[in-house]
């Protein structure tokens, strides 16, 4: 069959106008599918406007040992110690009926101010040659919110555990006195305690402090069953505070 000249003209019309149609269809419809959806600006109140958090860091085992301190740091005579007390196992190796007051047992015999910690941690402890007294000294880290409760509970020892009566496993029997006792203003949160045990013929004087910086802690006993003075849980506190601040300012790892 043979197309007229003039029939040619309206074929390619006819075609032109289809193809337009088609196109503009597509591209109508595709334009709002490829169109990213608007987001709206971040505000202080929405997520996008607030930093992701995250996992605190932790100090490296060598970085925990090099904020703990030494028998320079105290003065006077004191030095390495040269092993546990003898009045460790006789005095605070005894059972009370009282749930809280064991606790408190517990950590002063154990050490563990705070729940076992995870690595690194690191300990010292020292003598005091002229008066006996033996002082042990601990870096750890946890959750803040974890040694806060261990804070919270100590400082309700006072009034829970004020006095009360222990067995020691030899069968003697002891009365306790547990009473606050201030600590320098350091760190983020700080509890003292000093606690005397009393037995038949000696006085055991311990002071317990514990101090939170972020999710790491400072925690030591100082005792003996002669004169102690709080001075050098102070000294103690104030110089070891500074160095892990000093310590965690140099710089953390994540590990």
């Amino acid at each position: 069959m043979h197309r007229t000249p003039a029939a040619r003209p309206f074929l390619a019309f006819a075609l032109s106008a289809a193809l337009g149609l088609t196109v503009a269809a597509c591209y109508a419809g595709g334009l709002d599918s490829a169109r990213p959806a608007a987001t709206p600006p971040a505000t202080a109140q929405s997520p996008a406007a607030l930093p992701s958090p995250a996992v605190p860091p932790a100090l490296t085992r060598d970085q925990a040992r090099a904020a703990l301190i030494t028998e320079a740091d105290l003065g006077g005579s004191w030095e390495q110690t040269q092993g546990a007390a003898t009045w460790r196992d006789e005095l605070l190796k005894a059972t009370t009926d009282h749930a809280e007051c064991q606790r408190l047992l517990d950590v002063l015999y154990t050490e563990e101010v705070f729940a076992a910690a995870p690595d690194p941690r690191a300990t010292a402890a020292l003598d005091e040659g002229v008066d006996g007294t033996q002082l042990h000294y601990r870096i750890t880290a946890h959750r803040a919110a974890d040694l806060d409760r261990t804070l919270t509970w100590l400082e309700t020892l006072s009034s829970t555990c004020g006095r009360f009566t222990a067995t020691t496993e030899g069968g003697e029997d002891l009365e306790v006195q547990v009473s606050d006792m201030p600590l320098p203003e350091v760190g983020d949160v700080g509890r003292g305690l000093r606690v005397m045990v009393h037995a038949e013929d000696v006085v055991l004087t311990m002071d317990l402090a514990a101090v939170r910086l972020g999710d790491d802690a400072i925690s030591l006993t100082n005792g003996g069953v002669g004169e102690v003075t709080q001075e050098a849980v102070w000294r103690a506190v104030e110089v070891g505070t500074a160095r892990l601040t000093e310590i965690r300012r140099q710089g953390r790892v994540q590990v």
